[in-house]
C-alpha cells in the first residue's frame, strides 16, 4: 500500500551523515473528503517495535487479534509532519521546497522512525552526476534504486584484492540480532583494546540505507568504528557489497578490520511468530563466518524487561538463529552479571539462571555451539562512555541493562581472541 502527499518544506531540523530532517506542511493528495488526522495506532498488543536512527522507539508493530487493520488517518492539508530526506538520492532540500512523499507508515504508525519519506523535490530535481564507475544497483526495481560502486565489482580499485578472496584469516566477527547493540558491543571491545580498528557490515534485514542510522554516524565521527560495509539491498556504507560473504572480506582486506559485526540496519521486523523475523539472518552469518575461516562469535539479545515472555532472558529470535538456522558452531557469549555496579543491581531476579538455562540449549548435547561466559567487569564505563544514547526497544540502559551487558560481552570476548589484521599480515610475509 501507498500513500501519497504534497508538501512544502517549513524548516529544517536535525542532520547527520547522509541524512535530513524536515518540517513539512502537507498541501495535497489526501483522499476526497478526508480530513487532517493525526497518525493511528493500530490496534492489538505490540509484537516487535521499528527503531528511530538514534535507536529510540518508533511506533510499534501490532497484528490484530482475529480483527482487521485499522484504516490510515489521512494526512489531510494542513496537517504538519516530520520527513526524512537522502540528499544522495533527492538532492538537497531547503525552506520552500515543495516535496512528495510517501506516507501510509506514518499514518499507519509503524517504524520509519515516525517519519514520511522524500521521494523528490519535484521543482528542483538534482542534477545529473558527472560519469563514475560502478554498476551495483541497490534497493532494485524500487523508485529510489540507486547505482553504485562495489567493492567487489570489476571497475573498484579493490577487485583484485577480493577477486580470489576466500580467507578471513581467523577475524573474529561479533553477530547481533539488533541494531541497537552495534554501540555496546564496540564498548565492550575497546573495554579491552581501544586500538582495535571495527568494521560494521551492515544486512538488509532492517532499513536499507546506512544514512538512516544516527548510531552509525555517532560512531563513526568519535572513531569508534573504522568504516562500514553494506550488503544485499542495504546501501550507503563506507565500502558497498554485493553479499554477506563479500562484504566479511572488505571489511578484513580493505578496511584493514581487526573485528567486524554483522547487524541489520535500524527497524528489526518481527511478527510474533517462530520464524518471521528479519534476525534469523544472525544464523546465515554465523554460517558465512566459518564459511570464510573466521571466528563467529554469536551476541544474545537479552532482555530483563521485555514485557513478552518470549523475549525475556535469552530471546526466543536469538535461541532460533543460533540453535535453528546456524550450522556452523559459533562462541556463543553468556554474560556473567557478576561486576557489582548498580547495572547489576538493576536485574530482575533469577534473570542470570534464566538465561543460562536458555543459552545452554544452544551447546551439546542438544545443540552445537560453545558456551564461553564473560564476566560484566568493567562494562558499566565502557559503556557509559558510548558516544551514543543506548536504546533497544525503547529501553535505555538503565531500564534494560542486561541488553546493553550482554552486548557488550560479546565484545569483550571478541576482543580478545583478535590478532590485528597488520600483525598478521607481517607475519605472513
Amino acid at each position: 500500500m501507498m500513500m501519497w502527499r504534497d508538501g512544502v518544506v517549513r524548516g529544517l531540523g536535525r542532520a547527520w551523515d547522509g541524512a535530513v530532517e524536515l518540517d513539512v506542511e502537507i498541501r495535497g493528495g489526501a483522499p476526497s473528503g478526508a480530513s487532517a488526522g493525526t497518525p493511528a495506532t493500530p490496534s492489538g498488543g505490540p509484537t516487535e517495535t521499528l527503531t528511530t536512527p538514534s535507536g529510540a522507539p518508533a511506533e510499534a508493530l501490532t497484528t490484530p487479534s482475529g480483527a482487521p487493520a485499522e484504516a490510515p488517518a489521512p494526512l489531510g492539508a494542513g496537517s504538519r509532519v516530520r520527513a526524512l530526506a537522502y540528499p544522495e538520492l533527492v538532492g538537497v532540500p531547503a525552506p520552500g521546497d515543495r516535496v512528495t512523499l510517501t506516507t501510509a507508515a506514518l499514518a499507519r504508525g509503524l517504524g520509519t522512525g515516525g517519519y514520511a519519506m522524500v521521494v523528490a523535490l519535484p521543482d528542483r530535481l538534482p542534477a545529473d552526476p558527472p560519469p563514475a564507475p560502478g554498476h551495483l544497483v541497490k534497493a532494485r526495481y524500487t523508485p529510489l534504486q540507486t547505482m553504485l560502486l562495489g567493492a567487489d565489482e570489476q571497475e573498484s580499485a579493490h577487485h583484485e584484492v577480493l577477486r580470489d578472496a576466500d580467507d578471513l584469516g581467523g577475524m573474529p566477527v561479533v553477530v547481533a540480532d539488533l541494531h541497537s547493540a552495534l554501540p555496546a558491543v564496540v564498548a565492550g571491545l575497546r573495554t579491552v583494546s581501544p586500538a582495535l580498528r571495527v568494521a560494521y557490515v551492515m544486512t538488509d534485514g532492517g532499513a536499507l540505507p546506512a544514512w538512516f542510522s544516527r548510531t552509525l554516524a555517532a560512531l563513526r565521527e568519535a572513531g569508534w568504528l573504522a568504516g562500514s560495509v553494506t550488503v544485499g539491498q542495504a546501501f550507503g556504507g563506507d565500502l558497498e557489497a554485493v553479499s554477506l560473504h563479500s562484504g566479511l572480506l572488505a571489511a578484513r582486506l580493505v578496511l584493514g578490520a581487526d573485528v567486524a559485526i554483522v547487524a541489520q540496519g535500524p527497524g528489526n521486523l518481527g511478527t510474533g511468530t517462530r520464524w518471521g523475523f528479519s534476525g534469523t539472518v544472525c544464523g546465515d552469518a554465523v554460517n558465512a563466518i566459518a564459511t570464510l575461516g573466521g571466528a563467529p562469535v554469536a551476541s544474545l539479545r537479552v532482555s530483563g524487561a521485555d514485557p513478552r515472555d518470549r523475549h525475556r532472558g535469552v530471546s526466543h529470535h536469538s535461541l532460533t538463529a543460533y540453535g535453528r538456522v546456524a550450522l556452523a558452531a559459533a562462541d556463543v557469549v553468556v554474560p556473567r552479571f557478576d561486576a557489582g555496579t548498580d547495572l547489576e543491581a538493576a536485574l530482575p531476579p533469577g534473570l542470570t539462571e534464566r538465561v543460562r538455562a536458555q543459552a545452554a540449549t544452544l551447546a551439546a548435547p542438544d545443540g552445537r555451539h560453545r558456551l564461553v561466559e564473560v564476566s560484566t567487569a568493567g562494562l558499566a564505563d565502557g559503556l557509559a562512555a558510548a558516544p551514543v544514547r543506548l536504546s533497544t526497544m525503547g529501553r535505555g540502559l538503565d531500564e534494560d541493562p542486561a541488553a546493553f551487558l550482554a552486548a557488550g560481552v560479546a565484545g569483550v570476548h571478541a576482543a580478545r581472541l583478535a590478532r590485528p589484521a597488520h600483525a598478521q599480515a607481517s607475519h605472513a610475509r
